[in-house]
């Protein structure tokens, strides 16, 4: 039996998929994926095995993530589950079909947020002065 660890990341989200030979079970910290909320979020997570066609069906997927808020999470979930049904079918055509719908499905954005500096209320703002 072959099992496929994979990960995702998105600003301060990570997921971590295991994939092995099922029954279609999609599995996120334990929960069934039909219950996860809110439904945008599903949705977004959904989107791999929509363009993976019924394939995905032989895998049983269990996903631990943490960090972020809900949307960074499930951008990181779909990532790790898109790469991780690639390695383990081996299907090309589908990873091309993935690209070419989103690509940060399969490839990371390497943007995070720029630490605060002093002299201001956030990274670049500054505080105000006055001179009257």
């Amino acid at each position: 039996m072959r099992v496929v660890v994979t990960t995702g990341k998105r600003k301060t989200s990570l997921a971590k998929a295991t994939i092995k030979d099922g029954r279609g079970r999609i599995r996120i910290n334990g929960r069934p994926l039909e219950i996860h909320q809110p439904e945008i979020a599903r949705m977004r997570i959904t989107e791999p095995l929509i363009l993976f066609g019924n394939g995905w069906k032989r895998y049983d997927i269990k996903v631990r993530v943490r960090g972020g808020g809900f949307m960074s999470q499930a951008d990181a979930i779909r990532m790790a589950i898109a790469n991780g049904l690639i390695r383990m079918s081996q299907n090309f055509e589908a990873r091309s079909k993935m690209q070419e719908h989103d690509r940060t499905m399969l490839v990371g954005d390497p943007r995070r947020t720029e630490p605060k500096k002093f002299g201001g209320p956030s990274a670049r703002s500054r505080y105000q002065k006055s001179y009257r």
